[in-house]
């Protein structure tokens, strides 16, 4: 029986584009979850009108792929100390989230994010909020694989092909 996360963590070309390539991940698809409009638009979104952020609900079977996993994937992907932002990504539709599914999940991430505390892996607070998905709304078609139909667009460029990149030496061995 396959599960569902939705996560957030800045653009979701970024995360969409990474959880594609996991195996074990049956689908990675954009949208926004976490605000307060009904059928948000991306402009809305972006124009942080709506309280949602971008989000990548991940849809993966969880006996090729552990909910761990794909939260040690997920804060390789982002920097979870940025409060409402991702680099030069501005505004709360860019915060860094867990949206859960399951009481599974939530204890995972709080587990994740206390380790990582314990452990010191960052040097500033992490802020990624953990809370239940009351609503996941997708985004418009175009984002769909945006990264890989559109590698001309220089935010894709300048940031989203360094992070995948990065991302595929990482995990190699987690990748199809």
């Amino acid at each position: 029986m396959t599960q569902q996360i939705t996560l957030a963590g800045g653009c979701f070309w970024c995360i969409e584009g990474a959880f594609k390539q996991v195996r074990g991940v049956l689908k990675a698809e954009s949208g926004y979850a976490g605000g307060h409009r009904e059928n948000p638009t991306y402009e809305q979104v972006c124009a942080g009108e709506t309280g949602h952020a971008e989000v990548v609900q991940i849809t993966f079977e969880p006996t090729a792929l552990s909910t761990r996993e794909i939260l040690e994937i997920f804060f390789a992907l982002h920097d979870p100390t940025q409060l409402n932002r991702q680099g030069n990504d501005v505004g709360t539709q860019y915060r860094s989230a867990i949206f859960y599914q399951s009481e599974e999940q939530r204890v995972a991430a709080e587990d994740i994010i206390a380790e990582m505390r314990d452990e010191g892996t960052w040097n500033d607070e992490i802020v990624t909020e953990i809370e239940p998905l009351e609503k996941f709304w997708p985004a418009e078609d175009y984002h769909d694989n945006y990264v890989e139909r559109n590698p001309q667009n220089a935010y894709c460029q300048a940031v989203v092909s360094p992070k995948l990149a990065k991302f595929k030496r990482t995990f190699a061995e987690k990748l199809e």
